[in-house]
């Protein structure tokens, strides 16, 4: 027998990744907002992993309830009704907005997604789905034609009847808008001819993640999803909201819609749910959708839909969530440490182009030049094009951080418990790190 590592290269194949490249850390263990190496040097987690330890690491009360249900039931048939399902759906449907209170439960957010387009066009018996191009939404075959970014690429052609649009993104407008009320104006009325365009009476649903994750923390304008849900409902389409990354917390609400009373007619979730703790996703349903399938089967099931010991997990963590106030935490983690001291760190160095974000849910946006926007890195950079956020990112990580990034982005996704001490302690971090980038402003 090898070392963890040795058996690792020889036999794991890791997503994403050119697998001769690879040179993977080996992690044994973990606590709160920190993680530990083979070599016992602990790192602090600004990643959340791939923002879902919303809860933190080994979470006392989350641990305890999957042995005391793996005592009881490892595993049943999602056709069985049991307890931890039932009681999970239930809290996940108390904190849902509106009427939004049944659940159809998967292993993760990609088959969220993708059920939830087969929902929409089931209930509307249309085809076409509306998404955005800065947007992630799985890694499954229909979920990865749904995403807009360049991981979309090598699966082309795909499934059939996606359309992407532009989104707002006031920073970088396509719209050339001069103030973010017109970046939500203008965005609105590009759907507006995008739907026009491709003929209201062929599209289901339209696609968003309600604010984009990893393609940039983008922060709709107040009245930007308000105006979607009126487009949606003028022509008879489905408003689904990619709740992945941005609920259970992340934005400082059980759903980032709360923060602007917009109720969709699906939700996609998993991550934050129960923290990857034991995998778990699934779609939220208003009534419009769930009538569809009163009386005809829905033509879709997964074996571990509703695993016990994932659904348990999602029950402990709810409960720790209310419990603990983690998200009214969150929320003031956003407003009175990271919103604050982001706009500092801006202030002293050149390489930053803006900060933006909501609770535990921010990014550092990186620049050569202030005065043009050059980013930091090109769009989807590899290799030596790259080579700058990779020094941003070694210096982080020696200096005892783990960051998330993503093109010239660095995105500030502590867990929503993490405490305002290490918070600030990593935010000092970022700003050490920060001097890397600012040696490669070319402008002012």
């Amino acid at each position: 027998m090898g070392s963890t590592y040795d058996d690792d290269r020889r036999h794991v194949f890791h997503s994403w990744s050119a697998q001769a490249t690879l040179t993977p850390l080996v992690v044994n263990r973990a606590e709160g907002s920190y993680f530990w190496d083979d070599s016992g040097r602990r790192y602090l987690d600004f990643s959340s992993q791939l923002v879902n330890a919303n809860i933190g690491h080994q979470h006392p009360a989350v641990v305890e309830a999957i042995i005391e249900q793996a005592r009881k039931l490892t595993t049943i048939a999602p056709f069985h009704a049991n307890e931890a399902r039932s009681e999970a759906a239930r809290l996940i449907a108390t904190h849902a907005p509106g009427d939004l209170d049944k659940v159809f439960f998967t292993n993760g957010g990609a088959e969220a997604t993708e059920n939830a387009i087969r929902m929409a066009r089931l209930a509307t018996g249309r085809h076409k789905i509306l998404t955005t191009y800065r947007s992630y939404h799985g890694a499954t075959g229909g979920s990865i034609v749904l995403t807009g970014e360049p991981r979309r690429w090598p699966s082309e052609p795909g499934m059939p009847g996606v359309v992407h649009f532009h989104g707002p993104y006031p920073y970088r407008s396509p719209f050339y808008s001069r103030s973010v009320e017109e970046e939500g104006e203008r965005a609105l009325a590009h759907l507006a001819d995008v739907i026009m365009l491709e003929g209201p009476h062929t599209v289901a649903a339209v696609l968003l993640e309600t604010v984009v994750g990893t393609n940039g923390i983008l922060v709709p304008p107040d009245g930007y999803l308000a105006g979607v849900r009126e487009l949606c409902d003028q022509h008879g389409i489905l408003l689904i909201l990619d709740e992945v990354m941005a609920g259970f917390g992340r934005c400082g609400e059980w759903f980032a819609t709360d923060r602007w009373g917009v109720v969709p007619d699906l939700i996609c979730f998993a991550k934050g749910v129960n923290s990857g703790y034991v995998p778990l996703g699934g779609v939220i349903m208003g009534q419009r959708v769930a009538d569809e399938f009163a009386t005809r089967p829905y033509p879709g099931g997964l074996t571990y839909s509703g695993h016990p010991l994932a659904c348990a997990a999602a029950v402990a963590s709810i409960r720790a969530f209310e419990r603990e106030k983690i998200i009214e935490h969150a929320r003031m983690l956003g407003t009175d440490v990271i919103g604050p001291e982001l706009e500092k760190i801006a202030a002293r160095h050149p390489s930053v182009g803006e900060v933006r974000g909501l609770g535990v849910f921010w990014a550092i946006e990186l620049v050569r030049d202030r005065e043009t926007r050059e980013p930091l890195v090109p769009f989807n950079a590899a290799g030596p094009d790259a080579a700058p956020m990779a020094a941003v990112i070694a210096a982080c990580k020696e200096r005892g951080l783990w960051p998330f990034t993503h093109f010239n982005r660095v995105h500030v996704v502590p867990p929503c418990t993490i405490s305002v001490e290490d918070l600030r302690a990593g935010l000092e971090i970022i700003d050490e790190a920060l001097t890397v980038a600012d040696s490669y402003v070319t402008g002012a």
